[in-house]
């Protein structure tokens, strides 16, 4: 019994470490990145916010894609992870921020990067990845930029294992995410920003 109660201590204790690891390590780790994408006299300027996960980079490469559909439709855009964000934020027509889905909730750095930032009336795009389970970090996500007064335009989840689109099982779920990625950019793009209450999914 006693050894019993020894492994049922050792799991208990490894999953409580690996537990703090995800919720408050891992959301501030990842490697900087600063990128510029579209033509430099492009009449529309669009700012992207990540923190990057150190593990997987389906995030950066959801917001790289997502920046081509835009910038096939007028856009600069910049595309900063959060050790790279400048203070104060210049002006921008569109801001995205796209968040790291972990212990069901949307990564801290990143939510606190928005708690400092004034949104009124700004068009913004919630964009969320995940291993599958993101509906809960999409309502906070979404919650805390309407919180700050963010018109919020867009928002789509992105899975690294859960099938992105269930027509197209045979393909890679990161291949899907990106395109997925690009057409919504596509579509913001095409559509403007300022459109209220009428969101694109």
């Amino acid at each position: 019994m006693k050894g019993f109660k020894r492994i049922f201590l050792g799991v208990f204790m490894g999953l409580l470490a690996g537990w703090g690891l995800l919720t408050f390590v891992t959301p501030w780790l990842g490697t900087a990145t600063f990128t510029v994408m579209g033509d430099e006299c492009a009449p529309q300027q669009a700012l992207i916010f990540f923190q990057p996960d150190p593990y997987y980079n389906l995030d950066e490469q959801v917001c790289q894609h997502f920046a081509e559909g835009l910038a096939e439709h007028g856009f600069r855009i910049a595309l900063y992870s959060l050790a790279e964000a400048p203070d104060p934020l210049p002006p921008a027509d569109l801001l995205v921020f796209c968040a790291n889905t972990y212990n069901w909730a949307p990564d801290r750095r990143l939510t606190a990067f928005i708690q400092q930032l004034e949104l009124t009336d700004q068009p913004t795009v919630a964009l969320t990845v995940g291993a599958g389970s993101t509906d809960r970090a999409e309502r906070v996500l979404h919650h805390r930029l309407r919180k700050q007064g963010a018109q919020v335009i867009a928002t789509q989840a992105f899975w690294l294992m859960r099938p992105n689109d269930e027509s197209r099982m045979g393909e890679s779920n990161v291949v899907v995410a990106r395109d997925m990625a690009r057409n919504l950019g596509k579509a913001v793009g095409e559509r403007g920003v300022g459109l209220g209450s009428q969101v694109l999914r």
